[in-house]
């Protein structure tokens, strides 16, 4: 089996040294999602050629995956990463079918939500400030109060943080180098001012230079795993997790741009600009309670 396996990922590397297009974080995901395939591959349907890929192949990763509890957004993305390299391939034997002629039953997350509560934002909020973890108080505020990913607050520097304080708008780069702009209130400013007390200037806001970026992200993770259990538990929300406070975010800027009279077509395009997303149906997933990314 370990030939298998072997054989399939040597083909593979091949496959990823003629590949030029993609940023380098896309590059990695995908070759990783594809290395788990090979091993899938091996184990189950004993393939040796990826050229030999078929749609019975693809069908029935996608439903492993959906058993073993992977969520929506790494399914799919890990879909996109098999065709992906399936269009590498010089003479492949089958054309894949996408996820529509796939036939999937799409995962359901009506009775779900992953948005904090006010009352579980402040709680986690506490327990950090107690543990002396203000850099998770800013952190936690910037994906609560401006939507951004956990990889985006880390990016962020003084100098991005002193001109939002000034501006009321703070620039965000986030996935494959997109740059956004994100209104931001006074009390935002007012964590992140405290924040900058608390850094040297022209450093990273969150992130110390002797903490590798993949590490501290983990980290803070690890910070909301370990102590979301001390919450008071709420019937049909999932586990607190760090994007969920992005989740907050989407729906509560939504209620609000309805409360002003905005038409839901409306409020669901601004909000997925603010989000950094270009698809109205990963926007309305945040609005539902379900994935996202």
């Amino acid at each position: 089996m370990s030939n298998l396996i072997q054989t399939l990922t040597q083909q593979l590397e091949k496959l990823r040294k003629h590949n030029r297009q993609g940023s380098i974080k896309t590059k990695e995901r995908y070759f990783q999602a594809m290395q788990r395939f090979c091993k899938y591959l091996a184990e189950t349907w004993r393939l040796q050629k990826l050229a030999n890929i078929a749609p019975k192949h693809l069908e029935a990763y996608a439903e492993h995956m959906k058993k073993t509890n992977k969520s929506a957004s790494t399914i799919k993305t890990d879909l996109a990463a098999i065709r992906f390299y399936h269009d590498l391939i010089s003479n492949p034997r089958h054309k894949l079918p996408d996820n529509s002629e796939l036939n999937l039953q799409r995962r359901k997350f009506i009775g779900f939500n992953r948005a904090w509560s006010q009352q579980e934002f402040n709680l986690m909020l506490g327990i950090a400030t107690e543990l002396l973890r203000e850099d998770y108080v800013c952190a936690m505020c910037l994906a609560y109060y401006a939507g951004l990913r956990i990889h985006e607050c880390c990016r962020l520097d003084t100098a991005t943080v002193e001109n939002a304080i000034k501006t009321g708008v703070l620039t965000v780069k986030g996935k494959n180098g997109k740059i956004r702009s994100v209104p931001i209130d006074e009390l935002l400013k007012i964590i992140l001012q405290k924040r900058l007390q608390a850094v040297e200037r022209g450093s990273k806001l969150l992130v110390s230079n002797n903490t590798p970026t993949h590490i501290y992200i983990k980290q803070l993770q690890h910070f909301i795993n370990h102590h979301r259990d001390k919450l008071p538990p709420c019937e049909g929300k999932e586990r607190l997790t760090f994007h969920g406070l992005r989740h907050a975010y989407a729906q509560r800027g939504y209620s609000e741009l309805i409360n002003t009279g905005k038409q839901p077509w409306e409020a669901e395009q601004a909000v997925s600009k603010l989000l950094g997303h270009e698809r109205g149906h990963v926007t309305r997933i945040y609005l539902s309670g379900g994935g996202g990314k």
